[in-house]
């Protein structure tokens, strides 16, 4: 780690805990800081910062008192999901004080170069593939970010001879200002976010600060098959590696069912160990970041081959009697269930969809329901994604819950058939988030093991 002096005896405020809050405020202690902690949860159900404040950190909790901004602080450190229109920021904006989030300061401290991947779609899934290439690689990738391991905290641990492979969100680079990956990665540009952003512009503009700070000796990696990645393609100083299914590029691209690098032949799209249209375009942006970083085409083969998958993204859920089970909690959203669905026969596919009602209806996906065995439809937004099975000629059954839908789904299968959990839909109608959601199905899966 860079121990830098920048902090020393400055007051810094950190607005929300969680995993990244509490990173930042002991990174920032470590640096000298006078470090004050603000979260909304009162003090006595807040086991986070109880222990900060056994380390000798101030923490205000229960509240967010604007006065507390009436203090001189050089800079305030919040949470991700904290919005811009929350009055703590607005004040600390007003008065000029920079708003940071953890990634900045991983950025300052970190001795390793970054892989920064963000975009709307894929970038749990790509992060964890690049850095599985990177180790097979003998590279010592360290995977961190809005992956589940704070930057900041990952950074203090890492050498100049690691990599830091960074899962960024549009909320984390909103609150970055001098942040520079060796690589960033922009897999995908989908509406989304827009309650947060305001504006599909807006979201793209947050996103594509990841490469605010690059300069020539940087690469940032395109799938130019959106017309919005083309048009960014010309907006940055940095070295641009385009990635394709659809032609031959100067870079990454698919071709009668193999994968290429500028023209060299790296292996068969159907040896990648994961199915789906969305998992070739995954490993074409691995592929890429991998050639950058020069990895042998023997390390990229054998990575790639063997890589399982991501929990709650497309992942293997074993068999049953010959059923194969794949819980894609992780699809939020119509764009990522369809992906899903492409690596499959639809005619062998049993799919769980349906959950949170966002008033939206789902014919986009009736071109990629039409074949499907059976429907087990749940959630708030069972009336429309059951108008779209009743379009696409699909039978379906209703089910209570994921566990329901998931005993439902392997009643109606055969062998050698597919239960898909892809809800094409958020999950706070019934749970807390999608990985409690897929760990449902799991658990039923498991359940329904011990009944055979």
């Amino acid at each position: 780690m860079q121990q830098i002096k920048r902090f020393e005896n400055k007051k810094v405020l950190v607005l929300g805990l969680a995993k990244s809050g509490e990173a930042a405020a002991r990174l920032l202690d470590q640096l000298g800081a006078i470090v004050t902690v603000n979260d909304g949860k009162p003090f006595e159900e807040n086991p986070t910062a109880q222990a900060l404040l056994e380390a000798g950190i101030r923490v205000i909790c229960g509240s967010h008192p604007l006065e507390l901004l009436e203090e001189d602080f050089a800079l305030l450190v919040k949470n991700p999901g904290i919005r811009y229109d929350n009055p703590m920021v607005e004040k600390a904006l007003e008065k000029g004080i920079p708003v940071w989030t953890e990634v900045e300061l991983a950025y300052l401290v970190s001795e390793a170069p970054i892989i920064g991947i963000t975009g709307s779609n894929g970038k749990t899934t790509t992060t964890t593939m690049i850095a599985d290439v990177l180790n097979q690689g003998q590279r010592s990738a360290k995977l961190c970010g809005n992956i589940g391991f704070p930057a900041s905290e990952v950074a203090q641990e890492a050498g100049a001879s690691d990599v830091l492979v960074m899962e960024l969100s549009s909320f984390q680079l909103m609150g970055t200002e001098s942040f520079q990956p060796h690589i960033a990665v922009v897999t995908n540009l989908m509406p989304t976010h827009i309650d947060y952003h305001g504006s599909f512009e807006e979201y793209v503009a947050a996103k594509w600060r990841i490469q605010e700070q690059m300069t020539e000796e940087d690469f940032v990696i395109l799938n130019i098959d959106q017309e919005i990645a083309r048009s960014l393609a010309d907006q940055t100083k940095a070295q641009v590696v385009p990635v394709s299914t659809q032609e031959a590029v100067d870079g990454a691209y698919a071709a009668d069912g193999q994968l290429y690098f500028k023209g060299e032949h790296i292996m068969a799209a159907d040896a990648i160990g994961v199915p789906g249209s969305h998992n070739v375009e995954n490993a074409l942006v691995t592929i890429a970041v991998a050639k950058v970083m020069g990895v042998s085409n023997q390390a990229i083969q054998e990575a790639l081959s063997t890589f399982g998958g991501v929990k709650h993204r497309l992942q293997d859920a074993g068999q049953i009697e010959g059923v194969t089970f794949y819980n894609d909690s992780k699809s939020t959203n119509i764009l990522a269930t369809q992906k899903a669905l492409s690596g499959f026969e639809n005619a062998r596919v049993i799919l769980i969809a349906g959950g949170l009602d966002r008033g939206n209806e789902f014919d986009e996906l009736v071109p990629d329901l039409i074949g499907l065995k059976h429907m087990v439809i749940l959630g708030e937004s069972a009336p429309r994604v059951k108008r779209a099975a009743t379009k696409a000629a699909v039978p379906y059954t209703d089910a209570q819950d994921v566990a329901d839908a998931t005993r439902k789904a392997y009643q109606l299968a055969t062998e050698g058939d597919i239960v898909l959990l892809s809800p094409a839909n958020a999950s706070w109608d019934m749970y807390a988030n999608f990985e409690v959601r897929g760990d449902s199905f799991l658990k039923t899966i498991e359940e329904l093991k011990g009944n055979e």
